[in-house]
């Protein structure tokens, strides 16, 4: 099945308005439709066209029959099209696509936003937890928002929240009532409702109209057994050198790479907000773009999981991070077609279309991991990591929380680096200020510029950064995260850690 998703305004031919005079909103439309005529997935999550006559909204590459292009109405999100009284389609189930990778790149107000809402904040802090994150009002993050993606963080959420309940519903044989607070719905009338009006059909009617696959995934999926997910990317995808990374640097009691090359399966820990959890993600060899399909441009494909939580109301977050964490949100086609001019990459991303740059799970155990390396983190989690209630095989522990690691060893730069993430003088959520992070991040003692580039490329999720060292050519922004991932895979750079 699909996993979950965040959408946004496309980064490839910024398909998004930067005017809003009425002939530049034609022209774009145009070129919206025209990706719809062509059932072209690479703006799935970019966009969404839904149809007046039926009242159903669709991802650009749905297989129906194209509609005329004046019943035709175009959405930057999800939410957007649902706030406007249109029901997710059926059949190519729009809720379900990767999500936008312009909040991944954007480091504004509305990018921080997105990231964080994805991350679960506003079911978890309201919308007033939100704006404090943000530092704006809550109207002004409000304003913002509406105005940039056609729907405020309410309306948003929501959106996430039903797509939480499908899931559960079509893979899962939990009670709807436990599958209603799981989703972050304040009651199971707010959920029953707001499913009928996302999807049409009541909670009992979704889960009895779940595809083959799910009903199939749902008689396995046992609170012992775990939650099965799909998690969708765009276009071509290189799992190897990921999974190389994760291996060369997985960390004994709370991760373990097992398996051939090829046929890997990741395995760690995560400390989430109402509990832990367990995951496990599978390499997916022979699948670079995706399955080939009839008449669809730029297909992607996905990386199969399973998850175990203690609390189900912890798995929109879960997902998210593992999307941070895999890169899957990210867009190919722009990353390739910009780095692809370069004559010294372009060999390089012909041979690895769809490269990635890795992010993390927990941002805040990846700055310290950047810091003392792999053994001395190993050394830190079978001494002040917590151990899980139950084990599983060689998973035993959480990554110590920097409050304990700063009051356990409060000295040199890992006790000074742990008391700046725990007293909020370092933030890495996925809502930080880059920039300011950064600024925090070398105030810290015995942190170097190298470290924090690190820090900034894989906890910050930023696609554009050059460590120090030698010079890296501004042609290859906005991309230089990527670009240096090319060389490294190549064997032509330095690994950081």
């Amino acid at each position: 099945m699909s996993d979950f998703r965040q959408p946004g305004p496309p980064v490839r031919r910024r398909l998004d308005c930067v005017t809003r005079t009425a002939e530049y909103e034609k022209t774009h439309e145009d070129g919206r439709y025209e990706a719809v005529r062509s059932r072209d997935a690479r703006f799935d999550g970019a966009f969404f066209f839904a149809v007046e006559t039926t009242g159903i909204y669709c991802r650009p590459s749905c297989p129906a029959v194209t509609p005329k292009r004046h019943n035709v109405r175009f959405f930057p999100t999800a939410a957007a099209a649902q706030g406007s009284g249109f029901r997710a389609c059926r059949r190519c189930r729009p809720d379900a696509v990767p999500g936008s990778a312009d909040w991944n790149v954007r480091a504004d107000v509305v990018g921080r936003a997105m990231r964080l809402i994805g991350d679960g904040v506003v079911d978890r802090e309201g919308v007033a937890g939100l704006a404090v994150r943000l530092g704006y009002s809550a109207r002004q993050v409000q304003r913002q928002l509406t105005a940039e993606v056609g729907a405020g963080p309410v309306a948003l959420a929501r959106a996430q929240r039903a797509h939480t309940a499908r899931v559960l519903l079509q893979t899962t044989a939990l009670p709807v009532t436990e599958i209603a607070f799981a989703s972050g719905f304040a009651s199971v009338r707010q959920f029953n409702d707001t499913i009928r009006a996302v999807y049409a059909a009541t909670p009992s009617e979704l889960r009895a109209a779940a595809p083959a696959r799910d009903r199939a995934a749902r008689r396995t999926a046992t609170p012992a057994a775990g939650v099965p997910l799909r998690l969708a990317h765009r276009g071509p995808y290189q799992p190897g050198p990921v999974f190389d990374l994760l291996q060369r640097e997985a960390v004994a009691g709370i991760e373990e790479v097992s398996g051939a090359p090829g046929h890997r399966v990741y395995r760690r820990t995560l400390r989430l907000p109402y509990g832990t959890g367990i995951v496990a993600v599978q390499e997916r060899p022979g699948r670079p773009g995706g399955p080939a399909r009839a008449g669809r441009t730029g297909s992607g494909g996905w990386l199969e999981a399973r998850l175990h939580l203690t609390d189900l109301r912890d798995l929109t977050t879960s997902v998210q991070r593992l999307r941070r964490l895999f890169d899957l949100d990210a867009d190919p086609y722009a990353v390739d077609e910009r780095l692809g001019a370069d004559p010294r990459l372009a060999p390089l991303v012909a041979a690895r279309p769809g490269l990635r740059s890795p992010g993390t799970a927990d941002p805040d155990e990846l700055a310290v991991r950047a810091l003392v390396g792999r053994a001395e983190a190993e050394r830190l989690v079978q001494r002040y990591g917590k151990a899980l209630d139950a084990p599983c095989g060689t998973l035993t522990h959480l990554f110590p929380e920097p409050a304990v690691l700063a009051e356990a060893a409060p000295d040199g730069a890992p006790g000074a680096l742990a008391a700046a993430l725990a007293d909020g003088a370092v933030r890495l959520d996925p809502g930080a200020d880059r920039d300011d992070a950064e600024r925090a991040l070398l105030a810290v003692p015995g942190l170097d510029a190298r470290t924090v580039a690190v820090v900034r490329t894989r906890a910050l999720g930023d696609p554009d950064v050059a460590p120090p060292g030698p010079a890296v050519p501004d042609t290859w922004r906005p991309w230089r995260s990527y670009a240096l991932n090319h060389l490294r895979a190549a064997g032509e750079w330095e690994n950081d850690r």
